[in-house]
């Protein structure tokens, strides 16, 4: 196993301490780290792979930590690497974030010591891999894979090269998922038996004609490791429908539900033993082009009998989760933040409102912790990778609508068919 890196790392802080003993000798103070300022050599620095609406979204959330610097961007859209520089530079002041077409010369630069992974789900464990192969720390975006095979490669490169890793599910940096949580584990709501939540519906995407690639738009690298297909706008769009580049919302939005369930559980190093589907609704071939699931109910079994499920129905601002057992329930609504309980006593122990989940700011605080004290991080990688393979399987078992046994130990079906839908190949040259 690849030896730990220590905070930032040693080459890192002694090519930042030549390059400040060159400088003038007469700095201002918050350069040198006085006046509450951070001292460039202590400085994390960071990349972004995947500057697109998500990346755009959080990375606010970024820029707020002074001992934090961003320093490039990567995309394969010439627009949006133009857009998140504009964002950098005018929190900087400067014109210094750097831009990259190709991912991989991000990756290349020595002084980057971490990168926010934010493309598309199709990307997500393959740029993860690479930078962890490339020494970079990494904080990515859920779902971390598109393949229970994938999300277990992810978590064994890791491990090797001695990567801190924080998958983006940052409900369990926010406060009504914690208040939850600990009441649960107090025992309010009795003795826990099912986990409940509900996702959106998904939509489908009218049958559309291949056209030519946007200019600025370097689509070979936007596929990625994904079957090369013509250009079609609506399938870039709409990617979530596809299977090729995702997997419906029940799997996209679901493992921030089933990432909740395993930390209430005390299960983030195991898993169901069994799934089950039904009513699901699949789009008509006839009349669109989309794969992925409409709605449905989808559902699983732990070894101890606890049950979880996930619906996915009703509109976006409908999502949830409720923890039910025999002496009541609470439930968050992801909406709106609020918590809801029967008793309504419950609700007493509750504090002042506190995060929402739309700031992800302690769940990068715990990042940049972990990436100096080199201790893992609330969503390592195990962690990202067990909630991920729920939604997974559920959605094989719906693909082959049969209830499937699962081995969380050995990770295999009781069924050949769902065994071969473990792992898709990659396009060359992504196999990492």
């Amino acid at each position: 196993m690849t030896r730990p890196r220590s905070s930032i790392g040693r080459r890192s802080f002694l090519r930042r301490g030549l390059a400040l003993a060159a400088a003038p000798m007469i700095v201002p103070g918050r350069v040198l780290g006085l006046d509450g300022g951070v001292a460039p050599s202590n400085r994390i620095v960071f990349g972004g792979i995947g500057i697109g609406n998500r990346a755009r979204a959080i990375l606010p959330n970024f820029l707020w930590f002074q001992d934090l610097q961003w320093a490039a961007v990567s995309d394969a859209r010439a627009d949006r690497l133009a857009s998140a520089k504009e964002m950098v530079d005018t929190h900087y002041g400067t014109k210094d974030c750097a831009v990259f077409a190709d991912f991989r010369d991000l990756l290349a630069r020595p002084d980057i010591d971490a990168v926010l992974i934010a493309t598309g789900n199709r990307w997500h464990a393959t740029a993860s891999m690479f930078a962890a192969k490339a020494g970079k720390d990494i904080y990515c975006e859920k779902p971390i894979s598109l393949t229970i095979d994938e999300g277990r490669r992810l978590v064994d490169t890791c491990r090797r090269h001695g990567t801190i890793y924080q998958a983006g599910t940052q409900r369990r940096s926010t406060t009504s998922y914690q208040f939850a949580r600990e009441m649960v584990l107090q025992g309010r709501i009795g003795k826990l038996h099912t986990v409940e939540s509900q996702v959106w519906m998904g939509g489908t995407v009218p049958h559309s004609a291949a056209e030519p690639v946007p200019e600025g738009w370097n689509y070979d690298m936007w596929l990625g490791p994904v079957p090369w297909r013509p250009f079609v706008r609506a399938r870039c769009d709409h990617w979530h429908s596809f299977w090729d580049t995702g997997e419906g919302m029940h799997t996209d939005m679901g493992t921030h539900y089933t990432d909740q369930m395993q930390w209430v559980l005390g299960t983030d190093a195991t898993a169901p033993v069994e799934f089950e589907t039904s009513d699901v609704v699949w789009p008509d071939p006839v009349k669109c082009m989309s794969e992925t699931a409409i709605s449905g109910t989808f559902r699983c079994r732990y070894a101890n009998g606890i049950r979880g499920v996930i619906y996915q129905r009703g509109a976006f601002k409908d999502r949830y989760i409720r923890y039910i057992g025999d002496e009541g329930w609470i439930q968050v609504d992801d909406e709106t933040d609020v918590v809801t309980a029967e008793p309504a006593s419950i609700l007493q122990f509750k504090g002042s409102s506190g995060v929402g989940w739309s700031n992800a700011g302690d769940h990068i605080r715990n990042l940049l912790d972990s990436i100096r004290s080199r201790r893992p991080t609330l969503c390592n990688p195990e962690v990202g990778h067990r909630a991920q393979s729920i939604v997974e399987a559920m959605t094989i078992s719906a693909r082959l609508n049969r209830k499937l046994a699962w081995d969380p130990v050995k990770e295999l079906f009781d069924c050949d068919a769902a065994n071969r839908m473990l792992r898709r190949e990659p396009r060359t040259p992504w196999t990492v």
